[in-house]
């Protein structure tokens, strides 16, 4: 029996999204839904990379761009978002066939159990395994229909999200304080959903497993995560050569 060993990974928070596109594109509840059902890719940065490998292993990624795939952006204070593009819809997938333009508004209410909603987040709990997103509209968005779907409907969420997002709180309680009427900003909402990291995307590549070390760094690895896989010799080897795959991954610009 080989030996469990460790090696750690510097991961950038653009590297982080294709891995978990890579991952989630390979996902088994993900092929189920392709089969038959219907996939909903709700539109958001992360959720561009997702999109982005889903098409392609469907061999339905021509016409797709990430730019212009979101909703809203976060960006540094006083700056203001340089990429063009209009929104396309988010990317629906019905048997595995790719319906343009449409949005989960037009699907949300012919959801059924065995369909798959794949919602980011802005906000991470590591520890609870809980995720929360920023509400901006006053009717709850996408997430507001979405969490229609699954607490109605049984629809099954995952939700992609970044480690460089993680909170020290329960997001629960985090809600509570953003929520007040006395409060200012945007509004949060926890997900009724799957997390799915870094980590996850990681062991579902590699079949090893993967811990958080450390995180941040300069040069470009601002937000950067430190991963420790552990596996046998061959774990280690798929990890290495996968993460080495996405090094080179560019800015996340949309």
């Amino acid at each position: 029996m080989s030996q469990v060993k460790m090696r750690q990974f510097v991961v950038t928070p653009a590297m982080g999204k294709r891995l978990i596109g890579k991952a989630l594109a390979v996902h088994a509840a993900v092929g189920e839904a392709l089969t038959k059902g219907t996939v909903v890719i709700v539109a958001g940065t992360t959720n561009g990379y997702v999109a982005e490998e889903i098409l392609k292993a469907a061999g339905q990624d021509e016409g797709f761009s990430r730019v212009g795939f979101r909703r809203g952006t976060v960006v540094p204070p006083n700056v203001e978002t340089s990429a063009q593009g209009e929104f396309p819809g988010d990317v629906v997938l019905t048997d595995g066939r790719w319906e343009r333009g449409k949005t989960i508004f037009d699907v949300c209410d012919q959801l059924r159990p065995g369909d798959l909603i794949l919602k980011g987040a802005n906000a991470l709990d590591l520890a609870r395994r809980k995720a929360a997103v920023y509400i901006g509209h006053p009717e709850g968005g996408t997430a507001g229909v979405a969490i229609r779907a699954v607490v109605g409907r049984r629809v099954r969420m995952i939700v992609p999200v970044g480690l460089e997002k993680r909170v020290c709180e329960d997001v629960a309680d985090l809600a509570m304080l953003v929520n007040a009427p006395e409060s200012d900003g945007p509004r949060l909402l926890p997900l009724p959903g799957d997390v799915f990291t870094e980590l996850e995307a990681i062991e579902t590549l590699t079949g090893g497993s993967a811990c958080l070390l450390a995180g941040g760094g300069v040069h470009g690895a601002e937000g950067c995560v430190w991963i420790g896989v552990c596996g046998d010799d061959q774990q280690l080897r798929t990890a290495q050569e996968i993460i080495s795959s996405v090094a080179d991954e560019p800015l996340c610009r949309v």
